[in-house]
């Protein structure tokens, strides 16, 4: 395991302070706000704790519904504040604020479901080089190289291999369509946690969607004011993080300063493990002009 993702792990482990209320901290980055994916995953985990065996075993995690209310400051602790909504025979739900000085920055509902057997089919997944053929992130930034500052030169806990070009790199790109693939896994072995490996798949959800929106553009995500507004997930069948994840992202349209872009992930063999839809508000020159 990486120190990256080892320390992403340290993140996740979040510390109980009373019965549903829970505190996490952020990574000592120099960011202006926490990252969404970040928020989204400790809520989870928080939301996690509380149903059956608490390692989404006995209920997995089936969907997520979740808000960005306000920015979150990396400097101070957050706290998570679960709700109690249901607990039925089948299906559990479960709503949880995050909460800084006082007030809510993020709101997320959960729902678990008992594993059940039922009817079945699903949409193939796209037809991608395999991700030992594709280029590393440091490997396909370099030409980059000297527009990074430290942060982007980091190492990171995901490792991501991009289809083409990647879309978080500074400076001017051309527009192309609002597409694009990657391959994803946790960089390091993780334990055998089923809601642990889910949340690692929330946090690398919010990675690159909101840059898809703005491909056809030709902004990039340096530019103007970029934050992401809601996220939703449904996890369809069971898959782990620290093995390949095949993340298709398309975005259908933008207006009135917000974009839409929706998202596929399946897994090495094709089955279609996870989907995903994201909101962002999009305050860029494009939308200033």
């Amino acid at each position: 395991m990486t120190a990256a993702l080892d320390e992403l792990l340290d993140l996740l482990d979040l510390e109980s302070l009373e019965v549903d209320l829970y505190r996490g901290v952020s990574p000592n980055e120099e960011r202006l706000r926490v990252f969404g994916g970040q928020v989204a995953a400790q809520s989870l985990i928080a939301a996690g704790r509380t149903v059956a065996d608490g390692q989404g075993v006995e209920r997995p995690v089936h969907s997520l519904h979740a808000y960005f209310l306000r920015p979150g400051d990396p400097k101070i602790p957050i706290l998570y504040q679960v709700d109690r909504i249901r607990d039925g025979r089948s299906f559990t739900t479960r709503r949880v604020a995050a909460i800084q000085r006082g007030e809510p920055i993020f709101h997320l509902s959960a729902s678990f479901q008992v594993p059940e057997e039922g009817v079945t089919h699903q949409e193939q997944a796209p037809p991608v080089p395999d991700p030992e053929t594709l280029p590393t992130w440091a490997e396909a930034a370099a030409r980059y190289a000297d527009n990074y500052d430290e942060w982007m030169n980091r190492s990171r806990p995901i490792d991501v291999r991009h289809v083409g070009d990647p879309i978080r790199t500074p400076g001017e790109q051309a527009p192309r369509p609002p597409s694009h693939q990657m391959w994803f896994r946790a960089d390091g072995r993780l334990p055998d946690y089923p809601l642990l490996h889910t949340c690692l798949v929330a946090y690398a959800s919010d990675m690159t969607l909101l840059d898809t929106i703005m491909l056809p553009h030709g902004v990039t995500w340096t530019e103007g004011m970029q934050v992401s507004l809601d996220h939703a997930m449904w996890f369809h069948r069971p898959f782990r993080a620290d093995e390949w994840l095949l993340y298709d992202q398309y975005s259908p349209t933008a207006s009135g300063a917000r974009g839409l872009a929706t998202g596929t992930i399946f897994t090495r063999d094709g089955r279609l493990a996870v989907s995903v839809v994201q909101e962002g508000l999009l305050r860029t020159p494009v939308s200033e002009s």
